[in-house]
């Protein structure tokens, strides 16, 4: 009887690290800045995969209003990050409602995992907007 050496099989696998770079990834935020590539913001703004709106009118969670998703709805996405602020806050299903309707997932949590969360989606070239509160 003739013993069989076992073979030994090895995969090698190769990791890569990435150097990632965009204009609009987030580099900071507290709870009165967002930094974004070069820039630093102390409003409200919105971030999407493709440009930056940073004239966004509500300012903290208690001032939104349906209207205020209302350009999200035009935009080229498929999921909207709602940043809260330093607490995470859910807004009435009311006001996110018209997105859901559209296609649009919604997810809130505080700013600053939005902020984390965008850079993740961005990093992976998702077609995301995030609407960041600072209040």
């Amino acid at each position: 009887m003739k013993c069989h050496k076992p073979q030994t099989i090895v995969a090698t696998m190769h990791f890569v690290q990435e150097d990632f770079s965009s204009d609009l990834l987030i580099r900071g935020y507290d709870d009165g800045e967002i930094r974004v590539g070069g820039q630093s913001y102390n409003r409200s703004i919105i971030l999407t995969h493709q440009r930056i709106i940073d004239d966004w009118r509500p300012q903290n969670k208690g001032e939104l209003e349906a209207g205020d998703f209302e350009l999200i709805r035009t935009l080229d996405v498929e999921i909207m990050l709602l940043g809260t602020g330093s607490v995470l806050s859910f807004p009435s299903p009311a006001l996110t409602a018209p997105l859901l309707e559209a296609g649009i997932g919604v997810e809130v949590m505080d700013t600053a995992a939005a902020c984390r969360t965008f850079n993740v989606l961005l990093a992976e070239g998702r077609p995301v907007a995030a609407a960041l509160l600072l209040g």
